[in-house]
């Protein structure tokens, strides 16, 4: 049963990470019905939730939470101390709280925008959640937590995305970060582009033109680059004796 629910939920956690863009760790929304079942059932929250949804997580509640199981009688003060061990996410009720089920439903808003996992064992509660597409909801059923799976309206929000009838809020967020990219650089592009100088008239005196300078005449150059040697001459000498001898220079 154990490896049933494990890949239960590892289907679960895949479904909302594609369609939904959910991301690690995942937050998780406790209420204070949750906290006593999981006491009730002798569940450790904080050890046995990130096993079984294998991925960190941040367990987290709010104000009016709180403020409730204050109000409620002293049999929930162990449910309480648990509770109080969380994360407080504000709420647009710090000055006028509201019972816990109106203030998570408030959090979620329309699309369940900052995805948000729901721990509650709050029935009515669960049928309101299940209106809102793209949201997990966790229970307790004998001594053991349990991730729903998705609900109608989620299945026909993934379908209707797919058909192109919606487009997800996801894919809007990176639809506008593309076009405030496509913006900068736009204007860098602008900024970018050098002026081009306006034409103006030639300067009078860069339109003379040049004196030609007088060719001087260059000496022919002996093309083997050496100089010739001058002959010698051999002359011819009448000694006393009347017999000639050559003299080489």
């Amino acid at each position: 049963m154990k490896i049933k629910r494990q890949k239960h939920a590892k289907k679960t956690i895949s479904f909302y990470k594609y369609n939904f863009s959910f991301r690690e760790p995942f937050q998780i929304l406790i209420d204070g019905t949750f906290c006593q079942a999981a006491l009730k059932n002798k569940i450790q929250i904080k050890e046995q939730l990130p096993k079984y949804l294998m991925g960190e997580i941040q367990l987290c509640t709010t104000n009016c939470a709180l403020k409730e199981l204050e109000s409620l009688a002293k049999d929930l003060y162990g449910a309480k101390l648990i509770l109080q061990r969380f994360q407080i996410r504000k709420c647009k009720h710090m000055k006028d709280p509201v019972p816990a089920s109106e203030c998570l439903l408030s959090m979620l808003a329309e699309t369940n925008p900052h995805h948000y996992f729901i721990a509650t064992q709050d029935q009515q509660l669960t049928t309101a959640l299940k209106k809102i597409p793209g949201v997990p909801l966790l229970y307790i059923i004998l001594n053991t937590m349990v991730l729903d799976k998705p609900s109608e309206r989620t299945l026909k929000h993934v379908e209707a995305v797919q058909l192109g009838e919606i487009v997800n809020p996801a894919q809007q967020k990176s639809l506008q970060s593309l076009k405030e990219k496509e913006g900068i650089s736009g204007d860098a592009e602008k900024r970018g582009r050098k002026r081009k100088r306006k034409q103006s008239n030639p300067n009078p005196l860069s339109c003379l033109k040049k004196k030609k300078k007088k060719a001087t005449p260059q000496q022919p150059k002996n093309p083997d680059g050496e100089k010739k040697r001058k002959r010698s001459r051999h002359r011819k000498h009448k000694p006393a004796g009347g017999e000639q001898t050559e003299v080489r220079s």
